[in-house]
């Protein structure tokens, strides 16, 4: 039978995977369940697969979420993969990706991912309401990340949706879900660990009052899984690609310069390193290494689309190191083969730096609110990395362990953005206008 029409619809537009939600109007909010390759879920990753096809619109076809990493797996050399792609919407340094000949804007990709994801939601989805809130990071990822062009790209990426849109911090979002199971009182900080930034909000949780929860003080921070992805990348996978080797300019031996490998901590942007530019770069760099194979094995992993393996047995190893002590990361393929053991206490150790910027930030959300860690009845973890051993120890020690929640870290913030468009005083929770943020 057609699902019901909700009152609003909330989407957590993920880094890594993205949730919708619908409200029902009383009170509460279902997830979008979408019948992927693998099965029922409610995730779907942000990733969008190109390939040539003739019959298509203008050559190309294309796919989103995991039916975008099936086609991929499929046939990786006649297809263009690209994830994590939010990440570039605040970057004034990108303008296009090249996917085969054409050029693509940050809101066509984003147009082309929620057109499938509609698709792939079925009724829930075919019929919108008029009332759609999205989340917004309270920082977005890069060095120096501008958030009015940020707005108006996801304004223009939205727009396909026929409907206004509401945009909501994330992690007040969050922190809407959670005050849902509460019945009393109570000041609560949220930390929403996305794949490209890390988010914290604190709100005055009232059940009973006509307004749930007053949002205090937030601060956000462009470190998140994607960082601690890359430092499992750069201490096992990239000194195998040449990284801190030397090549030999004229009379002179030089290190080869870390910018060749920059693109490999951001999934956006190691995906559009297989262009003839960068190939033809990288082939010079070869000639002149001291370790040709090394920078052999690199151009493999960008020419042969090695990246998303690369990158699923990094998510691998993550994941075990939050369970176990040690673990073994594991990757083979005909050019690039490693197997090694790897301790928590090393992961911790390379990850270490970004904890302590993490550390700082929530004490700004605290210093904006005009809070002490005392004051803080309930701390909400959510988003994958808050499962990170490390992470929430971080939080343990500032707050106390009996003070620290989590569960649906994948799914709380759509859950939130739902039920904050359905509730009446929405105007509350939305976001300041990015020029004044």
């Amino acid at each position: 039978m057609p699902a019901a029409k909700a009152s609003a619809i909330g989407i957590d537009f993920g880094t890594t995977n993205s949730v919708v939600a619908r409200a029902n109007g009383e009170g509460a909010a279902d997830l979008v369940r979408f019948a992927a390759p693998d099965g029922l879920s409610s995730v779907f990753r942000s990733a969008l697969c190109f390939w040539q096809d003739e019959d298509a619109r203008g050559g190309l076809a294309h796919e989103a979420g995991p039916w975008a990493i099936a086609e991929f797996l499929e046939f990786p050399q006649g297809s263009r993969f690209l994830q994590s792609f939010k990440s570039v919407a605040a970057n004034p340094n990108f303008e296009q990706a090249s996917v085969f000949e054409a050029r693509m804007r940050f809101e066509q990709l984003g147009q082309i991912f929620l057109s499938h994801l509609r698709a792939h939601g079925g009724d829930p989805l075919a019929d919108l309401p008029e009332r759609i809130v999205v989340g917004r990071p309270v920082r977005y990822v890069g060095a120096r990340p501008d958030p009015a062009l940020a707005r108006t790209r996801y304004d223009a990426m939205f727009e396909a949706l026929g409907r206004p849109v509401h945009y909501v911090y994330e992690p007040l979002a969050a922190a809407y879900s959670f005050a849902s199971r509460l019945n009393a009182p109570a000041t609560l900080l949220v930390a929403d660990f996305g794949g490209g930034t890390s988010d914290f909000s604190i709100v005055r949780v009232a059940p009973d009052a006509a307004q749930r929860c007053v949002p205090l003080g937030a601060a956000g921070i462009g470190i998140a899984g994607d960082r601690f992805d890359y430092r499992i990348m750069d201490h096992l996978v990239l000194p195998l690609l040449g990284k801190g080797g030397r090549y030999r300019s004229f009379d002179k031996v030089l290190e080869i310069p870390a910018g060749h490998f920059t693109d490999f901590g951001d999934w956006s942007r190691l995906a559009l390193m297989r262009n003839r530019r960068t190939l033809d770069e990288l082939a010079r760099l070869r000639r002149a290494a001291l370790d040709p194979a090394a920078i052999g094995r690199m151009i493999a992993v960008v020419e042969h689309e090695l990246g998303h393996g690369l990158y699923e047995a990094v998510g691998k190893l993550k994941r075990a190191l939050s369970a176990q002590d040690h673990a073994v990361f594991s990757f083979e393929s005909a050019d690039l083969t490693i197997n090694t053991e790897v301790a928590r206490a090393d992961f911790e150790r390379w990850i270490a730096p970004d904890l302590a910027r993490i550390a700082e930030t929530v004490d700004s959300a605290l210093a904006t609110a005009h809070l002490t860690p005392a004051d803080i009845d309930h701390v909400f973890l959510t988003g994958g990395s808050s499962l990170i051993p490390a992470v929430r120890r971080l939080f343990a020690e500032r707050f106390g362990e009996s003070r620290l929640a989590g569960g649906e870290e994948l799914t709380s913030i759509a859950h939130g953005l739902a039920l904050i468009g359905g509730a009446p005083d929405i105007a509350d929770w939305i976001a300041p206008e990015e020029s004044g943020a």
